[in-house]
């Protein structure tokens, strides 16, 4: 019989957080500024350059822990993890070994098996390192310290996953949670959270944990999942031929769906961890927290509550709104100016995602604001502008930001009343469409949608169709009569 192997994975979150300066310095921490425009000798490593700690920082993981049910440590401090890498200027980073900020936490995940806890064992802040960028042609790597000295949270799992499909509900919950709390934008594809792997295989019954490996440069979650899915592969194949699994550092390649060999993966002795000198101890009072408890936003399960109940929306209607923490907030805000969230909701389900999608757009980029999409509501519902005008009007919204008023106004979109126009664009679809009529006279009663459409296209979609609807019906009554 065929040995059963089950899957061991625990995940090292590396989370950007969203303060303006860097942790231990007043240097700007802009995405996309230009290569080390964003440093100074204390980020930069110069020798002799003192460190202070951002409180920004220190609430911003506390917010982090109390959210994700972590106990929190009212002392704590900074270690220096020495290695030398061409991006770490200092030749060691500040991190937190001994006394974390945070530990013994944990979210609860949802997936197509039911809900599960997964432990969360600690919490720790720390610097991020450097850049290398790799000039393939020049046949050299240049180094970037913008980034070195970003605060971050790394927030380290125990090894309670099973499967690919619990690893992406797990990040998908800490990435919910931490955008609701504003701590961090959470953009994978901008490195502000990376996660690395930490995966075993052993026989199934089995309480020994296998060999571990570390899969690193994971930066989506469909790599994330191809990376576990390959490795658990890769492991296998390797038991299944008699042969070792090392305990490395491996490299993911998303082209070619596999894994390489970086360096054999290191324990904490090896990096010869001390406290640091320069940083005094962390101290948080109860008061604090109780501030940061009571002050904490609504997470996305209770803005879900909240859609569902305050707006008539379904289950899912919330589910999808609430995915993003901006388009939560568009809606929220759409929803009380107008008055409809119903309303609101189709307009940000229906055509924002599929302009989003066609545009490529991430919610948190679409420039459309509830002041202008409240007011497009309402002139639809006072049949001020037709259904088919307003999906125009959006797209401008979306994409040029135009003023719905203005928009319609030089557009010449507002809807015609003129009834004398009306009266003869009618005239002149019934005269077009007798074999139509006689149809509809002989019962066919979908040719009125039909005869509706060519009226409306007459009017070049400017006109009421409560309007169009009653005169065509008047007229296809007098014409039944001379008939």
């Amino acid at each position: 019989m065929a040995k059963q192997y089950e899957t061991v994975i625990g995940l090292e979150v590396h989370v950007e957080l969203a303060t303006r300066t860097k942790i231990f310095c007043g240097c700007s921490t802009r995405f996309g500024a230009k290569p080390n425009t964003q440093t100074c000798p204390v980020c930069a490593g110069f020798p002799g350059a003192l460190p202070v700690l951002n409180k920004k920082v220190l609430e911003y993981a506390l917010s982090a822990g109390l959210a994700l049910n972590c106990e929190v440590n009212r002392y704590s401090r900074f270690d220096r993890k020495n290695y030398f890498y061409p991006d770490n200027p200092q030749n060691y980073q500040i991190s937190q070994l001994y006394l974390p900020i945070c530990h013994d936490g944990w979210v609860e995940i949802d997936t197509g098996a039911g809900k599960k806890k997964i432990r969360i064992h600690e919490i720790h802040m720390e610097e991020d390192a450097g850049k290398l960028i790799h000039d393939e042609w020049g046949e050299c790597s240049l180094v970037d310290f913008n980034r070195s000295g970003v605060p971050l949270i790394e927030i380290v799992s125990e090894p309670d996953m099973r499967s690919a499909d619990e690893v992406i509900a797990y990040l998908e919950k800490l990435r919910d949670i931490l955008q609701y709390l504003k701590v961090s934008d959470c953009k994978l594809q901008e490195g502000s959270m990376r996660a690395d792997v930490n995966l075993s295989v052993r026989e199934v019954g089995s309480e020994t944990f296998g060999v571990r490996t570390e899969m690193k440069n994971l930066n989506s979650f469909k790599a994330i999942a191809h990376a576990v899915e390959g490795e658990r592969e890769r492991q296998i194949e390797l038991l299944e031929e008699g042969k070792a699994v090392l305990q490395e550092t491996r490299r993911w390649d998303e082209n070619k769906e596999s894994s390489r060999p970086m360096r054999s993966k290191e324990d904490a002795k090896d990096y010869r961890y001390f406290p640091d000198p320069d940083l005094p101890p962390v101290t948080v009072s109860e008061e604090w927290l109780n501030k940061l408890r009571e002050s904490r936003p609504m997470l996305r399960e209770e803005r879900k509550q909240v859609f569902a109940e305050q707006y008539g929306l379904t289950e899912y209607d919330a589910s999808v709104l609430t995915a993003s923490v901006h388009m939560a907030a568009l809606f929220e805000e759409t929803a009380k100016r107008c008055g409809n969230g119903r309303r609101a909701a189709a307009w940000l389900m229906g055509e924002a995602m599929r302009l989003m999608k066609e545009d490529g757009l991430e919610p948190s980029e679409l420039s459309l604001s509830p002041e202008n999409l409240a007011r497009l509501i309402r002139l639809e519902e006072e049949g001020r502008i037709t259904p088919h005008s307003a999906k125009r009007v959006f797209a401008a919204m979306v994409r040029e930001g135009a003023d719905p008023d203005h928009y319609i106004e030089e557009n010449g979109l507002a809807v015609v009343r003129d009834e004398a126009a009306l009266e003869e664009a009618v005239r002149q679809v019934l005269a077009a469409n007798p074999g139509s009529v006689e149809e509809f006279r002989g019962g066919k009663e979908k040719v009125f949608s039909f005869l509706m459409g060519q009226v409306m296209r007459q009017m070049k979609g400017k006109a009421d169709a409560g309007q169009v609807r009653e005169m065509l019906q008047a007229h296809l009554g007098q014409t039944e009569k001379k008939l």
